[in-house]
């Protein structure tokens, strides 16, 4: 028995030796195989120096330059105006009325009606045979140019107070159409200058003064009666 103890003994020890050489050999990892890092732990190939790829930097786009529309100045919603037409001798008058306007030449020899819209200050008014006022509102009055048969004028036309300002008178006698327009201006000095023109069917007529301080009062245009009215009496009618 005391032969055994010894041979246990040693056994047990060469046991217990031979496991921890085990144990020590599975802690150590190899030396040829790299620790796995949290730079690389993501799973990503092709990167094994364990450094992040550049990161492109993204270019602001440049900012919208705000644009502003420049707006139009509106017509004045009602209007008259009333002046010379210079180195002719003629009078222009011209009047708007809730987006249109209406024109009136005359140098007591022609006369030419004319119409058109007005949705800003500048107009362009049209009349027969391609006569055409162009005309700026502004600062109290307007200004421009009239051209009719081939010829053109400026003119500038303050604001006509009345009795200033666009009259026209008409009636039918007998089939036949009685007709006339004036422009009245009051002039600095006192009293009126006013021109016109008056037609008994396709006949030019004699046409008769307005009283300046009552224009609307009736006169005889050919053998007949007839009642001028301002703008506001026929401007729907030429519209």
């Amino acid at each position: 028995m005391s032969r055994l103890g010894p041979v246990i003994t040693l056994t047990a020890g060469a046991v217990l030796a031979v496991g921890l050489g085990v144990a020590s050999i599975t802690a150590i990892p190899a030396a040829d195989t790299p620790a796995v890092t949290g730079d690389n732990a993501a799973g990503t190939t092709g990167n094994t120096t364990g450094t992040n790829a550049p990161v492109a930097e993204s270019t602001p786009e440049p900012s919208a330059t705000p644009t502003f529309e420049e707006s139009v100045p509106a017509a004045p919603r009602r209007a008259d105006y009333a002046g010379r037409v210079k180195g002719n001798g003629g009078l222009i008058a011209i009047s708007v009325r809730d987006g249109k306007a209406i024109g009136y030449f005359c140098d007591g020899r022609t006369e030419v009606w004319f119409k058109g819209d007005a949705t800003g200050d500048e107009l362009v008014l049209k009349g027969s045979g391609g006569a055409k006022v162009e005309a700026e509102l502004g600062d109290g009055r307007a200004t421009g140019r009239v051209s009719i048969g081939g010829k053109s004028w400026t003119f500038v036309a303050p604001v006509a107070k009345k009795p200033s300002g666009l009259y026209r008178a008409s009636a039918i006698v007998r089939g036949a159409r009685i007709r006339a327009g004036w422009i009245v201006l009051r002039d600095p000095q006192g009293g009126f200058t006013q021109v016109g023109t008056a037609f008994a069917g396709d006949e030019q007529v004699p046409v008769p003064r307005l009283d300046g301080d009552e224009p609307t009062g009736p006169v005889t245009v050919g053998g007949t009666t007839v009642y001028p009215e301002d703008v506001d009496g026929f401007i729907e009618e030429m519209r």
